[in-house]
């Protein structure tokens, strides 16, 4: 096949597939009549044990999803530490970066706690909070340390499977209850949901900070920020 020919051919699928992508997003829109999932849920949020209906959304509705995206950081993370040597040092932080990372450092923790707090009721979760504590360990390695403020290898590798884990186990402590996987009771549901984001914070914090500094935590790099 000629290099003319297999060009036409890449571009005449590519139309093809964003044709077919278009459809399907304005059948999705607007080819169906009834009462929507969104409505469904927006109704149901009081009964999550979340008033923010993006959290009642994630951590409820759509529980088995957002587990599999913690699932899908974590084996991230692993196939980095497995492939990837140890990252070279970074150059010495400038004037200004060595300033300001003590300032920096703490309102990116105060405001990912905050996140994480307020998710149930207004912006935020998990993963907002996560990004921002993650930004933290990014930016203490772009200050000069080397490990990112992260803590021993042992460490890290219960943090980086809490998400998942406490997710699952709560999961079976829901279908134990006699209720289904990821079927919280409307009691405690708020405490549960609550119970999950702090452990996915953790764990998606260091997993960004960890897939940042690249290569295995213990080679090359000292502990003990």
């Amino acid at each position: 096949m000629s290099s003319s020919l297999l060009s036409l051919l890449v571009k005449v699928l590519v139309v093809a597939l964003g044709a077919f992508l278009g459809w399907a997003l304005w059948d999705g829109l607007s080819g169906h009549s009834g009462v929507r999932l969104a409505e469904i849920a927006l109704v149901q949020v009081p009964e999550s044990g979340a008033s923010n209906p993006v959290t009642s959304v994630l951590l409820n509705f759509r529980g088995y999803d957002t587990l599999l995206e913690l699932a899908v950081l974590l084996t991230a993370l692993l196939g980095i530490w497995s492939l990837c040597p140890a990252a070279l040092p970074y150059p010495p932080p400038g004037l200004l970066l060595t300033n300001l990372v003590g300032w920096v450092v703490p309102m990116l923790i105060i405001a990912g706690g905050y996140l994480l707090w307020v998710g149930g009721q207004a912006p935020g979760g998990a993963f907002q909070a996560g990004a921002l504590f993650g930004a933290a360990g990014v930016t203490l390695a772009l200050a000069g340390h080397p490990t990112g403020g992260l803590p021993a290898e042992s460490h890290q590798r219960l943090l980086a499977t809490s998400g998942t884990l406490v997710f699952v186990l709560m999961g079976l402590g829901c279908m134990l209850l006699g209720l289904g996987f990821l079927t919280y009771p409307k009691a405690i549901a708020k405490w549960l949901i609550l119970t999950i984001e702090t452990a996915a914070t953790l764990s998606i914090g260091l997993i960004l900070a960890a897939a940042f500094l690249g290569g295995h935590p213990s080679a090359g790099r000292s502990h003990g920020l």
